[in-house]
């Protein structure tokens, strides 16, 4: 008798084989991402010596602390005026049909195309002492002679407000063309005023895409460098530059994966909150 007749032949299970297939996407991004994660906190926690002293010293160093705070309050008024300008727009741009709605989309998806550092390098130009914006102000007679935009807190705002605007304007526009206007049509009839009806029905209905776009647009306004570094100079200093000046200026390691967890930990904690209210409420099934 064959040994191998009284085998049982073990049935395929297709678990193994998808687990097989993550093994080399979760090494990579286990090598490529989580471990230069962890050193960065170990270091800042280890280095130079072990405990908390590279904390104490940026809590303690007014520089610091003025840089994470403006940090916070550029991220804030960046998303407040991303909001501002993406809700009226993104309105605009889910009542239209056809062409007119292909190309109004278009216009806002080409800007993401091109380069970061290049729509920076753009924004320095129109922002110079002789550039555009104050060749425009003073030949119109607005103001006598060209003021300073370049490397100021206002030249950081425009800048990244008008990188970060599509993405505010995306989801909200993916909420608008999936409300059911009849429910405003029925408002209508029955008497509601324009502005009850936006804030009672059409407000409620976009706060989900409106609560997604907010939390995007200001975790990527915390860890914003390029514009920052270009269109504010010294005087735009952020939390990324900051982190880029110790790490290559002052070679100080320790100090940089400080800060770098510091914004880490901010981030976090903006999508924990974001996941804990508004996320949550997505999940829920309709009663």
């Amino acid at each position: 008798m064959d040994a191998r007749a009284g085998k049982v032949k073990k049935p395929w299970n297709p678990g193994q084989f998808y687990l097989l297939l993550l093994c080399a996407p979760l090494a990579f991004f286990a090598v490529f991402f989580v471990w230069p994660v962890v050193r960065v906190v170990l270091r800042s926690v280890l280095e130079p010596t072990p405990g908390l002293t590279n904390y104490v010293r940026v809590l303690h160093d007014e520089t610091f602390r003025h840089v994470l705070v403006a940090t916070f309050g550029i991220a804030v008024v960046v998303t407040l005026v991303c909001l501002l300008i993406a809700y009226p727009l993104a309105y605009f741009i889910s009542r239209q049909r056809g062409t007119f709605m292909i190309v109004t989309m278009g216009l806002i998806l080409i800007p993401l195309w091109t380069s970061v550092v290049i729509r920076s390098y753009a924004w320095m130009i129109l922002f110079q002492r002789n550039g555009l914006i104050n060749q425009l102000l003073v030949g119109s007679g607005i103001i006598d002679e060209p003021v300073r935009i370049l490397q100021t807190w206002t030249a950081v705002v425009i800048g990244m407000v008008h990188i970060l605007l599509p993405f505010l304007v995306l989801p909200l526009i993916n909420t608008m063309k999936s409300i059911d206007h009849t429910l405003l049509r029925a408002g209508r009839v029955l008497g509601a005023p324009p502005l009850t009806l936006f804030f009672r029905v059409y407000l409620p209905l976009t706060r989900s895409g409106a609560a997604a776009g907010v939390a995007l647009v200001f975790i990527t306004a915390l860890g914003f460098y390029v514009t920052p570094a270009l269109l504010g100079g010294a005087k735009g200093t952020m939390t990324a530059v900051l982190i880029e000046q110790q790490a290559s200026t002052y070679l100080d390691w320790p100090l940089a994966s400080t800060l770098a967890t510091i914004l880490m930990a901010a981030t976090i904690l903006v999508y924990i909150v974001y996941n804990a209210t508004i996320g949550g409420q997505q999940r829920q099934p309709a009663q």
